[in-house]
């Protein structure tokens, strides 16, 4: 197990919001429970959804689950930093206070979004730091997928379609980050955080591309 950085060198941590975004079940959600598990000093953003959630998810942990009448009221009310609508079907959100909130405190600040909100992040917020993660290969992406049986045949087929169009664009980011190893990517991400400036290289590996 990592041991994080000491509390005492926290000040060497910028106060930056880092934007991590990824294709479908490339394993946006377990490094972003790693780094909430073994980083304590970074504050994880946690999305609102109108999807219902898995079985193993916790309402305020996971994410904030409410039904489509709150999430209007939250867009009407100009409480997200970003939304969209994700695989067609369930709209997600990053509520904006609490994002603020943690600058303020000089918290380091990491955002677990798709792809949509990555670019509204980028419009309004362009001194983040952005970065895809990528799995290995397209292989491991759909074993993955597949693997962790959420999905009907249907959805798999629609997030499938649609991690095509996400690896493409991860040029736009300023680095990949590829998830071969969960601590590896974790630690490596947790890294760029204290980085004096955004690094321009992809690493490690390239962006594998789909059939």
């Amino acid at each position: 197990m990592s041991t994080p950085p000491p509390e005492a060198d926290s000040a060497a941590y910028l106060s930056r919001v880092v934007v991590l975004a990824g294709p479908t079940a490339v394993g946006k959600g377990t490094i972003s429970a790693y780094v909430r598990d073994h980083y304590p000093q970074v504050w994880l953003s946690v999305s609102t959804t109108t999807r219902p959630p898995r079985p193993s998810e916790v309402d305020g942990v996971h994410y904030h689950f409410v039904d489509p009448g709150e999430f209007d009221r939250m867009v009407a009310a100009g409480e997200f930093l970003e939304h969209a609508v994700v695989h067609g079907s369930a709209r997600y959100g990053t509520p904006r206070a609490p994002v603020r909130r943690a600058l303020a405190e000089g918290r380091p600040v990491l955002l677990e979004i798709d792809l949509a909100g990555a670019r509204q992040v980028r419009a309004s917020m362009p001194e983040a730091l952005f970065v895809f993660l990528a799995p290995p290969s397209w292989d491991e992406l759909v074993r993955r997928l597949v693997g962790r049986g959420t999905e009907t045949p249907a959805e798999r087929a629609v997030r499938l379609q649609t991690a095509r169009t996400e690896l493409a664009a991860a040029e736009e980011f300023d680095v990949v980050v590829v998830n071969d190893d969960v601590r590896r990517a974790s630690e490596e991400l947790v890294s760029l955080m204290s980085s004096p400036r955004p690094p321009s290289a992809v690493a490690p590996g390239s962006t594998p591309s789909s059939p």
